[in-house]
């Protein structure tokens, strides 16, 4: 496997989102020539009460980014908890060959050890909303209040064909709320001896352009450059801008 000439991507999903959410944008990204991987994390096995979480989640992701590096590939966009260790520089060090080259952040949050989503969200003063934007139930299984408008954009949604726009939206299911309140356990992923790369979804309400940013100057200030792109869009890209977003993470692993 060696002579694959493109890195593989492994998608890892973000919060209330399956596999099946990822299929426009995992298809670009096939049709432009790269393998492409998108596993599903067990906290959202729509088990209630839940039974999965984020060291579950980061142990699947973690097991399943090994078996590729071990196959030779070099990897992709990976999740920030379960990934430190495996760059590919490290294991070249120690004659190893595959290993993760890029992590590149969509819609999601960058975190430094010990904090959780939830630190972020109180540090710009907005735990009062997340009552308003999520459903949570008795076993803390939540999925958004609004997902037309809050997580897609209601203009990006009014823009999309409607069987399409409701296919996506039936892919957005329950998922272990717990998760937000959790943190990041291990050394970030984002430290070790790899590209960092962060998607800007101008539109995105779930994860505003205010946290993305400060995210970025934090990893900056620790030493690291971040490479960035700006997308008009909401906290659906995979969905609104899947062109554009492939065309980024082309340009990142090319370059």
């Amino acid at each position: 496997m060696a002579s694959i000439a493109k890195p593989t991507i492994l998608l890892v999903n973000g919060r209330w989102h399956i596999p099946e959410s990822y299929a426009k944008l995992a298809g670009g990204l096939r049709q432009a020539g790269f393998e492409v991987h998108v596993p599903r994390n067990p906290s959202m096995n729509q088990s209630r009460p839940p039974n999965a979480d984020l060291t579950t989640d980061s142990n699947l992701i973690r097991g399943y980014a090994t078996s590729l590096i071990e196959a030779s590939r070099t990897g992709g966009q990976v999740g920030t908890n379960g990934l430190y260790g495996l760059s590919r520089n490290a294991r070249a060090a120690k004659g190893l060959p595959g290993g993760i080259s890029k992590l590149i952040y969509l819609t999601t949050f960058a975190l430094p050890k010990g904090k959780a989503m939830t630190d972020k969200v109180a540090g710009f003063g907005q735990l009062g909303l997340m009552p308003i934007s999520f459903d949570f139930d008795e076993d803390q299984t939540c999925v958004p209040n609004y997902r037309k408008r809050g997580l897609i954009g209601e203009n990006f949604a009014n823009e999309l064909d409607p069987e399409e726009l409701e296919a996506y939206l039936a892919t957005i299911l329950r998922w272990n709320g717990k998760c937000m309140y959790l943190p990041v356990q291990n050394t970030p992923a984002w430290r070790d001896d790899v590209e960092v790369c962060y998607i800007y979804t101008l539109s995105d309400l779930a994860v505003p352009i205010g946290y993305q940013r400060s995210m970025v100057e934090y990893i900056e200030k620790e030493g690291k450059t971040v490479r960035t792109v700006e997308i008009d869009a909401g906290h659906c890209p995979n969905l609104t801008a899947a062109k554009e977003v492939a065309e980024a993470i082309i340009k990142f692993s090319s370059d």
